[in-house]
């Protein structure tokens, strides 16, 4: 069995870790880490867990765990490594932003391998620490990659991508309260997202030569779950020129699937999945992506990477069905 620990336990992202972990057949949780609420029983914070675990948060780590999970703040997994010491036998999967890109990649000697299977599979496979890819950026990246790989990204990439509230984390803001939230719709960080540095880098490790503009506005959306992204930018193929490039692209892919159906959120919502669309109008190509940002934007992407790291079949623990009606 992979032994693990979980820092941060409290949060959104840390409850699917544990939701997905326990029933997942090769994993048993050491310790989950929570030092506000260190003594409590992790089913009193994470409620739908009352019945399937009976263990409570700790101040205190297992120095000698198989793998790491770390659900901290952005900016806080470099406080945290540098304050606390693991086994050399340790794996460590950081949900948060701090490695994620090249400039950021080693720290203390360990080098973090950017987390994306669908871009960089075999790395993963081989890594022991990987820096898992952001929620907007994986929904984003998922919609362009297969563009990127084939050199046909020559224009302006124009995205508009709307995220659920659990996209802002449990602590509550003046945008995250119900009262704010319900039947109201904004954007936020328009063109300056965090998330544009790994998108850009993972298209230019693809392309090259992209020198285009990545023109991204981030949306707050009335919904709990979920990220509903369209992409365009202009296309001289037809739309089944784009489908085989897609299709091709992800042909070995376990949970990224091109639709000819357009799309809706219930579709990914509670699964490790994203979902594709491709749709021509006048010499643009537009491209709509969807994910579950808690899952394949962040735990369920983060388990699938573990599988990979470990040698576990791919798709391990991440058999879920979408929460369809």
């Amino acid at each position: 069995m992979i032994k693990l620990g979980i820092i941060g336990g409290a949060g959104y992202t840390a409850g699917e870790l544990i939701r997905l972990l326990i029933n997942h057949p090769e994993t048993e949780i050491d310790f989950v880490y929570s030092t506000s609420n260190a003594g409590n029983q992790i089913s009193k914070v994470h409620q739908d867990l009352v019945g399937s675990l009976d263990k409570s948060f700790t101040d205190t780590v297992n120095p000698n765990v198989d793998v790491l999970f770390l659900c901290l703040g952005h900016g806080n997994s470099v406080k945290f490594l540098s304050a606390n010491s693991f086994s050399e036998q340790t794996k460590i999967i950081d949900l948060g932003n701090d490695f994620r890109l090249e400039a950021d990649k080693v720290f203390d000697g360990k080098t973090f391998v950017y987390g994306l299977p669908e871009l960089q599979k075999e790395d993963i496979k081989k890594a022991d620490y990987i820096a898992n890819p952001g929620c907007f950026a994986t929904a984003i990246q998922l919609g362009l990659l297969p563009l990127a790989n084939a050199g046909l990204l020559d224009y302006d990439v124009h995205i508009n991508a709307v995220t659920g509230a659990t996209g802002a984390g449990t602590s509550l803001s003046a945008t995250t309260h119900f009262t704010w939230r319900d039947n109201n719709f904004s954007y936020y960080k328009p063109f300056t997202h965090q998330h544009l540095g790994e998108i850009n880098q993972s298209v230019t490790q693809l392309q090259n030569d992209f020198s285009s503009d990545i023109l991204f506005m981030p949306n707050r959306g009335n919904f709990s779950r979920g990220i509903f992204a369209t992409i365009y930018t202009d296309f001289s193929g037809s739309v089944e020129d784009a489908a085989r490039i897609y299709n091709e692209y992800y042909k070995d892919a376990k949970f990224t699937f091109v639709s000819e159906n357009q799309l809706h959120l219930k579709q990914v919502v509670n699964t490790n999945k994203c979902l594709i669309h491709l749709h021509k109008h006048n010499g643009k190509l537009l491209i709509t992506s969807i994910i579950d940002n808690l899952l394949k934007g962040a735990s369920g992407q983060a388990i699938q990477n573990m599988n990979l790291m470990f040698g576990l079949e791919e798709t391990t623990g991440l058999g879920l069905k979408a929460t369809y009606f």
